[in-house]
């Protein structure tokens, strides 16, 4: 059962990735940083996947209106991050100019690492939610020495779909959410999976460093939480 005392935030959300992918590149150089980069787009999917999943659970066809109403996560606390809308039309364009997952890499002192999270993920989700969708990113992100993150949806809003998105968001509330235990199981479950696969004995050498590295940080109670969340939900 779950303790419910443990509970990760967007840190160890980050960490998880930046000790995966610094143990990965380290062991297998380019072929380390191929995979983990593989490992994201598979992970992003599978994120974007359960949520098309509960918007056709719920009746809702799927749009970007959609795709932006069923997210998964919220911050930590208020003022944790800072994002928002640059135009709906004639394409949706989003940008963030505070991130949590950055603030925690600079902390460590392991965003050279961290940053590989940030080269697909957001496109990998969103094409995890309609294949034929694109997310392209406009600007250099944060991790990678932009002043900002910004986004091009490649779809309009229109001012319905505004009034709409407000809505349904409202009315989903935090249904559709996850917390931090349930999104570290999944990242360290799929990255894990997909280490292995692409690099062998050196890949589940990788991700034995790196599940240390967690633990010596944080606190062993956070890896174990971590183990208590049944991969078939991910």
């Amino acid at each position: 059962m779950e303790n419910a005392s443990v509970n990760c935030k967007i840190e160890h959300h980050a960490m998880m990735f930046a000790f995966l992918a610094r143990q990965a590149i380290r062991l297998c150089g380019e072929k380390g940083k191929e995979a983990i980069l593989h490992g994201m787009t598979v992970y992003g999917n599978e994120r974007g996947a359960r949520m098309a999943a509960n918007a056709l659970a719920r009746g809702d066809e799927l749009t970007t209106m959609t795709n932006q109403a069923y997210g998964e996560w919220r911050p930590d606390y208020d003022g944790q991050m800072e994002f928002g809308t640059l135009r709906t039309e004639p394409t949706l364009q989003t940008y963030i100019a505070k991130c949590a997952w950055c603030d925690a890499w600079k902390k460590h002192n392991i965003t050279e690492y961290g940053k590989y999270y940030c080269v697909n993920v957001d496109n990998a989700v969103y094409q995890g939610f309609r294949p034929d969708f694109v997310c392209t990113p406009t600007v250099a992100s944060l991790s990678w020495g932009g002043s900002r993150c910004e986004f091009d949806w490649g779809h309009p809003l229109s001012p319905e779909e505004v009034t709409a998105l407000a809505k349904k968001k409202q009315e989903l509330g935090s249904s559709c959410m996850q917390d931090f235990n349930f999104h570290t199981a999944h990242l360290k479950h799929t990255l894990s999976k997909v280490l292995i696969e692409k690099l062998g004995e050196d890949g589940k050498r990788a991700v034995d460093l790196a599940l240390k590295d967690y633990a010596e940080t944080f606190g062993e109670e956070y890896l174990t939480v971590l183990t208590d969340i049944d991969p078939g939900l991910f």
